[in-house]
């Protein structure tokens, strides 16, 4: 069973960073897509990145980018979110999520390990 701790999260002010951290341990297999998520109050959970299991690819939702980085280090079976110029808008509880195989998705019902989720709150 794979575990992912998510960790980073805090309140900041707008135009701050925050760099969120996802730890995946248990029966881990690396070549797999990983994806970060979030879900503000009222609203659905949406995507916002993902990074194929090399980290030669990454896909990023209109809404981050250009300000925010997925990143991996699969020695360290760590994913990493950097998140730069934060919007209020960004306010949310970011998820780590696992595909568990290949597939490049931003669907989450495709992704089969989730975390447990940080809270970031960024103020105006």
């Amino acid at each position: 069973q794979v575990q992912l701790v998510e960790s980073g999260g805090g309140l900041v002010q707008a135009g701050d960073s925050l760099r969120l951290s996802c730890a995946a341990s248990g029966r881990t297999p690396s070549m797999s897509t990983m994806g970060w998520f979030r879900q503000a109050p009222g609203k659905e959970r949406e995507f916002v990145a993902w990074i194929s299991w090399s980290g030669g690819a990454t896909y990023y939702s209109d809404s981050v980018k250009g300000r925010f980085t997925i990143l991996r280090d699969n020695a360290k079976n760590t994913v990493y979110l950097q998140m730069n110029s934060l919007k209020p808008e960004d306010t949310a509880v970011y998820y780590c999520a696992e595909s568990g195989r290949l597939l490049l998705t931003t669907t989450p019902s495709d992704y089969r390990y989730w975390g447990q989720g940080t809270q970031v709150t960024v103020s105006s």
